[in-house]
């Protein structure tokens, strides 16, 4: 899909209406779950929005619900991600590095290596990728965010999850890291880290298409958070005002009151 004209008649927030230039947003992983939600969310906040995935055929679908621009993007690919910086041009406002995964559950002793290889580059090395690709035109656009979508299990360990608890708590710890070495310019970094969120397919690609499993997780479970849930927390982080840092934000929902301690009917 081309790029489209960033400027045009539109109700900002606030109610405040005229001709203006709509901030822009990158939201990576964006062809289903969290990814696609807050693609919808910032959108509606008035944000002109790339929706950046491997899958092709989503997201350009959701780049016409929203009138925004898809890119086919592998934030593991260094070429990939050249070709979204390319798409997105000389400035951007906010980027959301939501891409990311979970491979298998097993305990330390039987993991398969190859599957906290690629929890590792997607979760981390992917967000490198990302990151260091679109940080000039978050320097050039003058008020500057990065969520990264972190996790709860990037601050706690949980037996079967070594793998996917060491990748988050990497997404968590480079975001502690930009904070310190950006300090000073017009740039904020944030981290949201949810708990349990029942979207179509997280637990099914952990537990490799296997749904009962999947289910398995959030049996009993009256009300797990969704999708549309984060993608809300994304949006608020995103509008306040520039000289606000949502350092961190932990969502979970009223069941869990930690990864062990899940409340089941």
């Amino acid at each position: 899909m081309a790029s489209h004209d960033p400027t045009h008649y539109a109700i900002r927030p606030r109610g405040r209406i005229g001709r203006v230039t709509r901030r822009t947003a990158v939201v990576t992983g964006a062809s289903s779950g969290i990814g696609a939600a807050t693609a919808r969310a910032l959108a509606a906040e008035g944000y002109a929005v790339w929706c950046a995935a491997r899958r092709s055929d989503r997201i350009e679908a959701l780049a016409r619900e929203l009138e925004g621009t898809a890119v086919t993007c592998d934030v593991t690919s260094a070429e990939s991600v050249a070709e979204l910086a390319a798409s997105v041009g000389d400035t951007l406002n906010v980027l959301v590095n939501n891409a990311g995964g979970a491979f298998g559950m097993d305990p330390v002793a039987d993991a398969d290596p190859e599957d906290w290889r690629r929890m590792f580059e997607v979760n981390v090395l992917g967000l490198l990728n990302v990151t260091q690709a679109l940080l000039p035109a978050l320097r050039a656009g003058g008020d500057g965010l990065i969520v990264n979508v972190g996790s709860t299990a990037g601050r706690i360990a949980y037996e079967g999850g070594a793998g996917y608890t060491a990748a988050k708590h990497g997404t968590q710890v480079v975001s502690e890291t930009l904070r310190l070495e950006l300090v000073g310019e017009p740039i904020r970094i944030s981290e949201i880290a949810p708990g349990m969120v029942r979207t179509d397919e997280f637990s099914v690609v952990r537990f490799d298409g296997d749904r009962a499993k999947a289910d398995a997780v959030y049996a009993g479970v009256a009300e797990p958070l969704v999708a549309e849930d984060i993608a809300e927390a994304i949006a608020w982080i995103a509008t306040r005002p520039s000289h606000v840092n949502i350092d961190e934000l932990v969502i979970k929902p009223r069941a869990q009151a930690a990864q062990h301690k899940v409340h089941r009917e």
